[in-house]
């Protein structure tokens, strides 16, 4: 996940979806002696979708219709990442991680001892947000995380030797989430972070829950997952989005993108139940079916009279959209402007659907 300046790199069930329901299951092996590993994490990325192993290293995923990134990991081993759309059958084989001696030594030579103390709430406002929803999000165990700072290249790089764990209590989630690593540049104010993320729902009394229900779906209005949702449904207009284009590369005129299922950029449903679309400039993608938040606006210096949230996008390659607005390859879509201020703490998993 991308942002400049900041660019960054679902289980209401429709009737329609039931049929398109699919299984994953199989084993989960150590790559060197083939042993089963039991109480490995098995859970598909940015859902609520998850399991564990049995002791036989065996497991079963039933999945809503759509596409999904499996992560398979497990402590002191490689993560593993296998796409998942159709019913299948896997045997995983984990790599055990091993440091040389000298990585340890390079590694812990530039660690900042004080780290979050340092660089906490920095790291806390570009990874979770600013917004009002990040606000309320707890980050539980910040003592996993690890900080390193590069004098020479100016750049902060952190790591998690754990799972960090999230409460969000404006959209009723935990979020357990397997950070790789996040590195800021400050020589061009950039945060480039990657890992994979498993939510859960915060068990709680009725009345939080009609909250977060609230929440929950004024977070999906004008959301990514949205605009991919009616992008795979032929409805990006009629749901409220305007797509504008640079006019040529280097430009700083955009024009409208009459027909988005234009030959153009857009190849039409598949037989893997997929559609794909790509653009060969900076986009400029509106929702104008709401107003941007006041803090939006104030954090970015926009005037008041702002009439759409807007996001900028360079759509580097072709991208690939799901039913369920799962898309891939991720690091293809690099965002800026009002989906850039949109971090994990408005994130919702891609088996959520809002109320019809």
């Amino acid at each position: 996940m991308k942002k400049a300046g900041f660019i960054y790199l679902l289980f209401f069930v429709f009737p329609f979806f039931a049929a398109a329901q699919f299984t994953i299951k199989g084993k989960v092996l150590d790559a060197t002696t083939c042993e089963p590993l039991s109480e490995a994490s098995v859970f598909c990325q940015n859902t609520t979708l998850g399991t564990t192993t049995n002791n036989d290293g065996m497991f079963s995923l039933q999945l809503p219709g759509g596409g999904y990134d499996l992560i398979f990991s497990y402590t002191g081993y490689f993560t593993k990442t296998v796409r998942a759309t159709k019913n299948e059958t896997l045997e995983i084989l984990l790599v055990k991680q091993e440091k040389s001696m000298e990585e340890v030594i390079l590694t812990n030579s530039f660690e900042v001892k004080d780290g979050w103390e340092k660089y906490g709430q920095f790291f806390t406002d570009l990874f979770i947000g600013s917004t009002p929803n990040a606000q309320q999000c707890h980050l539980v165990n910040p003592e996993v995380l690890k900080f390193y700072f590069y004098k020479r290249s100016q750049r902060l790089k952190i790591r998690a030797t754990e799972p960090v764990l999230i409460a969000n209590y404006a959209l009723g989630y935990r979020l357990s989430y397997q950070l790789d690593s996040f590195v800021h540049y400050y020589k061009t104010n950039n945060s480039v972070y990657s890992g994979y993320c498993l939510f859960t729902e915060i068990d709680d009394c009725d009345s939080l829950k009609k909250i977060w229900k609230a929440n929950r779906a004024m977070a999906y209005e004008g959301s990514k997952l949205q605009f991919m949702r009616s992008y795979y449904d032929s409805s990006v207009y009629e749901d409220g989005w305007v797509i504008d284009m640079l006019d040529k590369k280097g430009g700083k005129k955009f024009y409208r993108v009459t027909n988005p299922y234009d030959s153009l950029y857009y190849a039409g449903l598949d037989s893997t139940g997929q559609i794909a679309f790509w653009y060969p400039r900076k986009l400029s993608i509106a929702y104008t079916n709401k107003k941007p938040e006041p803090e939006y606006l104030e954090k970015m210096n926009l005037p008041e009279d702002v009439e759409y949230p807007i996001s900028y996008i360079d759509v580097t390659d072709e991208i690939s959209v799901m039913a369920n607005g799962y898309y891939y390859p991720q690091q293809n879509w690099l965002s800026q402007g009002y989906w850039s201020w949109k971090n994990v703490g408005d994130q919702l998993p891609f088996d959520y659907w809002p109320d019809e």
